[in-house]
């Protein structure tokens, strides 16, 4: 859905940061969103790296598996909703860091939990903290990217989540060769905490967000930042009339299909993309495989998740994001009912994974490119929030859908061929569909 195209003066900050190259700073600024994401990725796969001690030491089945991960995407959903929007209130920068003090808590606590309510509770309070830094990430490296870039940018910072899984699987591996399921929880602690002074000192804040707040010092703030990034200076700051930062908005007669039909598809692509994250290393345990051999099934299904999120990235100037997006969907859909087909073969399921991963990941990045296009930037992380909130339910869903159905006797095929069609039919949805990337933004 095109929303039409506004035309700011060329010496106005929002035409400088659309119009002119990226600088180094900016790039550094994008480099650290891609950090972010990165804990992200980690973060909410710790749970399923520890997952198989946690059974064995817990002695739990599948059923409260399945509930302690969704209980972590429950967090992000309410994360999402409630704290999202004040993105586009107090601004990305003092979100970011509000959401790394609220995860660094809830990770090293994490590691003292006791049994599954005090562990879900713990995740579900990290998830509060990656559901609303996601919505604060996805409009920053929007907002420091050029037009030509601004796809590639939310695809490099998109990328970082599945380099996270990779990077924390790789560790996970190493740990749980001579610790417990405890020290995976405790590094991403460390590694959470450390994004604190990277921000204070990397990423300033947003322009288009300082430019859509106004105030009378809200020039010489733009221009203070301007000039940190390597850009030239701006003469002047154009009021714009643009929705306030809102649910409603979202609602509204401008935006309402676009909302509803981006939340409907991201929630059924990540109750397809969730339950391949969240179970494939304990799937691959029940073949016979050792957690460490299994924990690496998870680090190829991220490396090929981050290599297709830069090909998305990289080829939708040419080739159109929506039917990258389409083609993503679709493959995701055959992608993760091949993966519950192929032969209990290590070196099988690695390359099914790593094709999983590609597909699915590489829609994951679409969806977000399509958020940050088709909402102006007083809504931008109101509208990531509100996607990515509404959508995670069917997050929560996915990883709590398989364990029950593996609790009743379904086998790896049947759950993984139940599961895809939430891919499959998000594809679709956006077939019919009308939304398009607007240059409006």
């Amino acid at each position: 859905m095109n929303m039409g195209i506004v035309t700011l003066p060329a010496d106005d900050p929002r035409s400088i940061m659309a119009n002119s190259p990226m600088r180094l700073p900016q790039i550094v600024a994008v480099t650290v969103c891609f950090l972010l994401n990165a804990l992200d990725g980690f973060d909410v796969l710790a749970i399923t790296f520890a997952a198989p001690g946690i059974a064995k030491d817990w002695g739990i089945g599948p059923g409260a598996i399945g509930i302690i991960v969704s209980t972590g995407l429950v967090g992000m959903v309410i994360g999402s909703l409630t704290l999202g929007q004040l993105a586009d209130r107090i601004g990305r920068r003092r979100q970011i860091l509000l959401c790394l003090g609220i995860m660094t808590i809830g990770m090293f606590a994490s590691a003292f939990a006791t049994g599954v309510v005090s562990l879900g509770l713990l995740r579900a309070l990290t998830g509060l903290g990656l559901g609303a830094m996601l919505a604060a990430i996805n409009a920053m490296s929007a907002e420091f990217a050029n037009r030509r870039r601004r796809d590639l940018a939310v695809s490099i910072m998109a990328a970082g989540y599945p380099v996270g899984g990779v990077i924390g699987g790789w560790g996970a591996a190493q740990l749980l060769r001579t610790q417990g399921w405890e020290a995976i929880f405790l590094f991403g602690g460390v590694a959470t905490l450390m994004m604190v002074p990277l921000v204070l000192v990397c990423l300033p804040e947003s322009i288009g967000w300082l430019a859509t707040r106004g105030g009378p010092d809200a020039l010489a703030r733009i221009n203070a930042i301007l000039r940190r990034l390597g850009q030239s200076q701006a003469a002047q700051l154009v009021a714009l009339n643009e929705p306030k930062a809102s649910m409603r908005s979202l609602f509204a007669d401008r935006y309402r299909v676009t909302t509803i039909a981006l939340i409907v598809m991201y929630g059924l692509h990540m109750m397809t993309f969730y339950y391949a994250l969240g179970w494939a290393p304990s799937l691959v345990v029940a073949l016979g495989f050792d957690p460490s051999r299994a924990t690496i099934v998870s680090v190829f299904m991220n490396s090929g998740g981050a290599i297709g999120g830069l090909m998305l990235g990289l080829l939708s100037p040419r080739l159109g994001l929506r039917p990258l997006v389409i083609f993503g969907l679709a493959g995701a859909a055959v992608a993760v009912a091949a993966f519950g087909a192929v032969p209990p073969e290590l070196v099988l399921l690695q390359g099914a994974a790593f094709i999983l991963g590609f597909l699915s990941n590489g829609s994951v990045v679409g969806l977000y490119a399509l958020i940050a296009n088709v909402y102006p930037t007083t809504l931008r992380a109101t509208g990531t929030g509100a996607v990515i909130g509404f959508g995670r339910f069917g997050a929560a869903f996915g990883p709590f859908a398989a364990g029950q159905l593996l609790a009743a006797g379904a086998g790896r095929g049947t759950t993984s061929l139940l599961l895809a069609l939430g891919s499959g039919i998000a594809a679709l949805v956006l077939l019919a569909s009308r939304i398009r990337p607007s240059d409006e933004n």
